[in-house]
This record gives C-alpha cells, structure tokens and sequence, in this order.
C-alpha cells in the first residue's frame, strides 16, 4: 500500500479541474468575446447613425476603439500560449477531457 500517491483523490480533483474548465472558464471567455465584438459593433452603429452630432462620433469611436482593444488582447493571450505550447511540443490539448495527445 502506498500511503504517498493518493491517486484516487488526486483523479477527482483532476476531474474538478476538467468541469470547472469546461463549465465555467470557456463560457466565460465566450461571453467576452461576444462583448467585444459587441461593444465594436455598437460604437460602429452610434458612429454611422450619428453623422451630425460630433459627441456621438466620439462616443462610438471610443467603443469601436475599446472593443477592438477588447479582442486583440484576448487573440493575443491565445496566440501567445500557442507560441509557448508549440515551443515545449505540446501538441493537440483537450480541456474538456484533460488529456494530451503527444509530445514532440
């Protein structure tokens, strides 16, 4: 009997991780990525329904600007994590099962 890997415990803490990932972390960041782009696209249609008022312009400039700030750096973190995934070899990660497929 080993008394210094408790693998059953560490599995259901493993498993914790894997639903709250799935369950909580990914809707997350779909949510704020579907508020960025809708932030974008709310300052484009105060821009363009606002031709006369300069106020207006400004306003959804700013949006349009905060939005696409918004996704850049969201698209930055991803492609910033895959650079370093692919430099170590990891290769084909599943979140929502925990598993990776192979290192290279």
């Amino acid at each position: 009997m080993n008394f210094f890997s408790p693998t059953i415990a560490y599995a259901d803490f493993n498993s914790f991780l894997i639903n709250i990932n799935a369950q909580i972390v990914n809707p997350i960041i779909n949510v704020l990525f579907a508020l960025a782009i809708a932030l974008f696209l709310w300052g484009l249609f105060e821009f363009l329904a606002n031709q006369s008022n300069e106020e207006k312009r400004t306003e959804g400039k700013s949006h349009m600007l905060w939005g696409v700030v918004g996704l850049a750096i969201m698209l930055g973190v991803f492609t910033i994590m895959n650079i370093i995934l692919n430099t170590i070899g990891v290769k084909n990660i599943h979140p929502e099962t925990g598993k990776v497929d192979k290192f290279q």
